[in-house]
């Protein structure tokens, strides 16, 4: 990388010209990036989607609803399509996704707990922080969702509390 562009109060201007820099980046970073379209399919994602989420091994998420990429064990346990569940009209995720779309109005850093299956089918609760906001692209408009799991910190932060009357 030449070190010139390091010195610069560039905003990546310079080297968003290159998809093989800005993909290395995307793919990088923690949290899970994800795309999605106006029925909340997934058209795009970043790697840390299949290693946080992604119950399906080795399986094609493009175009599969976002309930169903991201494990959610409401949809698996009633066996029915994301958005169509019991708990799919009191989703944060979903309701806030669907906000930023309709309303063109950013969600910012929201918390919730939700279960997911993993894997080999083990349900876990994780804690998230998640925003939302809608991205147009080629006349396309697309809700883009990031999302981090934050299971590790709210444990500790529990841990810390339930400790704290003891020392």
């Amino acid at each position: 990388m030449n070190m010139d562009l390091t010195h610069t109060n560039e905003r990546f201007t310079v080297l968003s010209k290159s998809s093989e820099f800005l993909n290395i980046i995307l793919n990088n970073i923690s949290s899970c990036v994800m795309l999605l379209d106006n029925e909340l399919r997934l058209r795009a994602f970043n790697d840390p989607l299949t290693t946080i989420f992604s119950n399906k091994k080795d399986e094609e998420l493009l175009y599969r609803k976002c309930g169903e990429v991201l494990g959610c064990s409401f949809q698996i346990k009633e066996g029915t399509p994301c958005g169509s569940t019991s708990k799919c009209s009191t989703c944060e995720l979903r309701v806030s996704a669907l906000f930023s779309y309709v309303e063109n109005k950013p969600i910012m850093n929201e918390h919730l707990i939700k279960s997911f299956v993993d894997y080999d089918g083990k349900k876990e609760d994780k804690h998230l922080q998640f925003s939302t906001r809608l991205f147009k692209y080629q006349k396309e408009k697309y809700i883009l969702t990031i999302i981090e799991d934050i299971t590790d910190l709210k444990k500790l932060e529990i841990e810390k509390k339930l400790h704290k009357g003891t020392f």
